[in-house]
C-alpha cells in the first residue's frame, strides 16, 4: 500500500529464510540478492536493470544493506548506484529517522515511538557511467546522512546537531 506503483524491492537473501516474513516477501515479488557471492548479485542487478527499462519498474533499495544501531549511516553498497546508472533512472533518496529510542537491538524489543520519513530531491543519473559511481555514491550518502542526523536529532561527530539546510522534496 505504501510503495509507488510498479515498485519492487531488493533485499538480502538471508531474509528469505525468516519464516513467514520471508515467504511474504517472496510472494510480494521481492528480489533477493546473495551478498556473499558478488557475481550472483551483479547478475541479479543486471537482469533487474533490464526489467526496469522494459517493464517501467521502480526499485526500492536499502543502500546500507543493514540498518545499524550506532546512530549514523553505514557506508553504502554500490549495487543501487550500478542499477540506477545502468537503467539511466534518477535516484530518489528516502530517509528514515533512527528508531533507537524505541527499539532495543540487543533484546529485539519494541516500545512505542515515531519514525520520520523524508523524501529528498531526485538525483539524476542521465549520462553517467561507471566512472561516476564514487561521486554519485558520495553525493547520495552525504545528502541522506545530513537528513538522517537532522530528523533523528542525533549529534554529528563534532558534537553539533545537523543543520536545517535540508528541505523536504516538493
Amino acid at each position: 500500500e505504501v510503495l509507488p506503483e510498479r515498485c519492487v524491492q531488493i533485499a538480502k537473501r538471508e531474509l528469505l529464510f525468516l519464516g513467514p516474513v520471508g515467504l511474504i516477501m517472496y510472494l510480494g515479488g521481492v528480489f533477493f540478492i546473495n551478498r556473499q557471492r558478488s557475481s550472483t548479485a551483479m547478475t541479479v542487478m543486471a537482469d533487474l536493470g533490464e526489467r526496469m527499462v522494459r517493464e517501467n519498474l521502480k526499485v526500492w533499495i536499502y543502500p546500507e544493506g543493514t540498518r545499524n544501531d550506532n546512530g549514523d549511516l553505514l557506508p553504502f553498497k554500490k549495487g543501487a548506484f550500478y542499477l540506477a546508472v545502468q537503467a539511466q533512472v534518477p535516484i530518489v533518496p528516502v530517509v528514515y529517522s533512527s528508531f533507537s529510542s524505541f527499539y532495543n537491538t540487543k533484546k529485539k524489543f519494541f516500545t512505542s515511538g515515531t519514525v520520520t520519513v523524508q523524501v529528498l530531491e531526485a538525483i539524476p543519473t542521465s549520462g553517467l557511467t561507471a566512472a561516476d559511481f564514487p561521486a554519485l555514491v558520495d553525493t547520495c550518502h552525504r545528502a541522506m546522512r545530513t537528513t538522517f542526523l537532522h530528523i533523528s536529532k542525533t549529534p554529528q561527530e563534532n558534537g553539533a546537531t545537523a543543520g536545517s539546510g535540508v528541505q523536504p522534496a516538493q
